[in-house]
C-alpha cells in the first residue's frame, strides 16, 4: 500500500477544515504547506522528512526571508498539529517533542495601539471634507469597533439584527462564543443607523456583507472585506499626517485595552497583555463584570479619546 505523504494528509486536514466552515483557519493551512513546499523546492513531503534537523533548517530558511516571528510561529504550530494528528490517526508512530525548541509562541513586540491623542486625529470629522468616501467609511468603521469595547472586525460585521434590542447589544464572540453585552452610546446609535442594512433578506445588522454569500463565497466575501478596511485606514493615517503609524482592524481593540490599562481601571477587568492570544483572554475576564462596570469602562476610555482628559477609575 502506498504510503500517505505528508502533503496529502495536510491536504486532508485542510478539506475537513472547510466542510467545517473553518474557512480562515484552512486559509492559514494553505499558506502554510505552501511555505514549506516552497523551502523543499516543491514536490511532496513524505512524514519521514520531518526530522528536528530539517524543522530548525526550515524555520532558519523562514527568518532568512524576514519573516516575523508570529508568522514563523503560526506556521510550526500548523505542522506540529497537523503532525499531532497524524500520531492520533495512527498514520506514524510520532517522535517523542519533535518540535521541541522550535519557534511556537506569540511576540506582542509589535506596536498595534495607538495614543489617546492620535485616536483623536484619527476620529476628527474635521477631516471628512478631504477624505474619499471610502476612507470616510473606515474612519467610522474604526469610531464603532471603538465605541463597541474594542470589538473585533469579524464580530462587527457579523453582528445580526436581533443582537440589537433597544440601546443594548447582545452577541457572542466568533472566536470564542463568549456573550458580549454592551450598553449603546448615542453616537454609537447614530453609526449603526448609519450603517445598518436596508435589505430585508439580510440576517446581518449592518450593510458590511451581503448576507447573500453562503461557505467559502462568504468568507471570501469577509476577508475582501477586511483587506479593503485595512487599506483605507492606511490611508486614514497619512491623511492625519501619523506618519509610521500603523493602524489596522487591531487599532481599535488594543486601543481599548491600552488606554482602560492607562486609566487604572483593574486588571480582572481588562488584561494587560495585547498579544494576538491574549485577546481571547481579554473578553474572557471582562465577561464576569456587571455590565454597570463594563459601560463605566467604556465611557471613561470614549471620554479619554475625545476630550483628552483622563479619568482614574476609582475616581470616576
Amino acid at each position: 500500500m502506498k504510503q500517505k505523504s505528508f502533503t496529502g494528509f495536510m491536504h486532508e486536514v485542510m478539506d475537513g477544515l472547510r466542510q467545517e466552515e473553518r474557512f480562515a483557519t484552512a486559509h492559514i493551512y494553505k499558506y502554510a504547506l505552501a511555505a514549506v513546499t516552497d523551502f523543499v523546492g516543491g514536490g511532496e513531503i513524505f512524514f519521514g522528512a520531518l526530522t528536528r534537523r530539517w524543522l530548525k533548517r526550515f524555520q532558519e530558511y523562514l527568518d532568512d526571508l524576514q519573516r516575523s516571528y508570529n508568522t514563523i510561529s503560526t506556521y510550526v504550530r500548523v505542522l506540529r498539529a497537523v503532525y499531532n494528528r497524524a500520531v492520533d490517526c495512527g498514520l506514524i508512530a510520532g517522535e517523542y517533542r519533535l518540535f521541541a525548541g522550535m519557534k511556537t509562541g506569540v511576540s506582542s513586540g509589535r506596536k498595534l495601539a495607538v495614543t489617546a491623542v492620535q485616536m483623536n486625529n484619527l476620529l476628527d470629522k474635521n477631516l471628512r471634507n478631504r477624505l474619499s468616501p471610502d476612507v470616510c467609511e473606515a474612519q467610522d468603521t474604526l469610531a464603532l469597533m471603538l465605541l463597541l469595547q474594542g470589538m473585533p472586525y469579524a464580530d462587527l460585521a457579523h453582528l445580526h439584527k436581533g443582537n440589537l434590542n433597544g440601546d443594548l447589544l447582545i452577541c457572542r464572540r466568533r472566536k470564542t462564543g463568549t456573550e458580549l453585552c454592551v450598553r449603546l452610546l448615542p453616537e454609537t446609535m447614530r453609526l449603526i443607523d448609519r450603517y445598518k442594512s436596508s435589505d430585508t433578506d439580510s440576517p446581518y445588522l449592518l450593510n458590511i456583507l451581503s448576507g447573500k454569500r453562503s461557505g467559502e463565497a462568504a468568507f471570501r466575501e469577509y476577508r475582501d472585506k477586511l483587506r479593503s478596511l485595512n487599506f483605507h485606514l492606511s490611508r486614514l493615517s497619512e491623511c492625519c499626517g501619523l506618519e509610521g503609524v500603523k493602524v489596522s482592524s487591531y487599532t481599535a481593540r488594543h486601543t481599548w485595552a491600552t488606554l482602560a490599562k492607562y486609566c487604572q481601571v483593574p486588571e480582572e477587568v481588562i488584561s494587560e497583555g495585547l498579544g494576538h492570544s491574549s485577546l481571547e483572554v481579554t473578553r474572557t475576564y471582562l465577561k464576569s463584570f456587571e455590565g454597570d462596570e463594563l459601560d463605566k469602562a467604556n465611557r471613561l476610555i470614549i471620554n479619554y479619546i475625545y476630550s483628552g482628559r483622563k479619568t482614574l477609575w476609582n475616581r470616576a
